[in-house]
């Protein structure tokens, strides 16, 4: 399973708050993980094996929709911060998009991540 993670600059600690609590269970369900720049790097620094693209301003965002329009990737985990301004806004736009397109889960905050990490083992291609 392959799971990518993109967080914007004030939800980055949420990120790896999050998964510190599923830490285990990555570890035990073979979860490939993949992340925009600055999130992967702070996710590698909470001791996770991470496969970076580049940060979301500068296309990370379109890599990891490429991933899914592609059908490289399981489930996003994307925790926006709603209450902010982002350049790059059409980026996630077509990620979420692409998505839903092709039916890949997206989790958009912590609840919505919690139920489906929850539930790693039971999700599948």
């Amino acid at each position: 399973m392959k799971i990518a993670l993109i967080a914007h600059d004030g939800k980055k600690a949420d990120m790896v708050h999050f998964l510190s609590g599923f830490k285990q269970k990555l570890k035990s369900s073979n979860v490939q993980l993949v992340a925009t720049g600055t999130t992967g790097l702070h996710i590698e620094k909470a001791g996770f094996e991470v496969t970076r693209v580049l940060s979301g301003p500068l296309g990370g965002d379109a890599q990891i929709a490429a991933m899914a329009a592609q059908k490289e990737l399981d489930m996003v985990v994307f925790f926006r911060d709603p209450l902010d301004k982002h350049p790059h806004e059409p980026d996630v736009q077509m990620l979420m998009r692409i998505c839903d397109v092709h039916h890949i889960p997206l989790a958009t905050n912590l609840a919505s991540a919690e139920l489906m990490f929850k539930h790693l083992n039971t999700i599948s291609k």
